[in-house]
């Protein structure tokens, strides 16, 4: 029974990782962005709705990139 797990689980098709290899490097880019303009512009990013969007934005793509590490590992 166990080695026809093991044959189950080594012929089985591996999923897709393409939306872990989408997210991932979008985070690691919009951190560097955030990072540049608010080093360059001392009021960034202005008002407390700015920064609960840009919160929000980040809290997405941080939850997407480790739901498709997860689910694809």
């Amino acid at each position: 029974m166990l080695a026809l797990l093991t044959f189950a689980a080594a012929e089985g098709e591996e999923p897709s990782k393409t939306l872990f290899y989408v997210l991932g490097p979008l985070l690691a880019v919009a951190a560097v962005a955030v990072s540049v303009v608010g080093f360059n512009s001392p009021d960034f990013p202005g008002s407390r709705g700015g920064v609960r969007a840009m919160m929000a934005v980040f809290a997405l793509l941080v939850v997407g990139a480790l739901s498709a590490a997860v689910i694809t590992s």
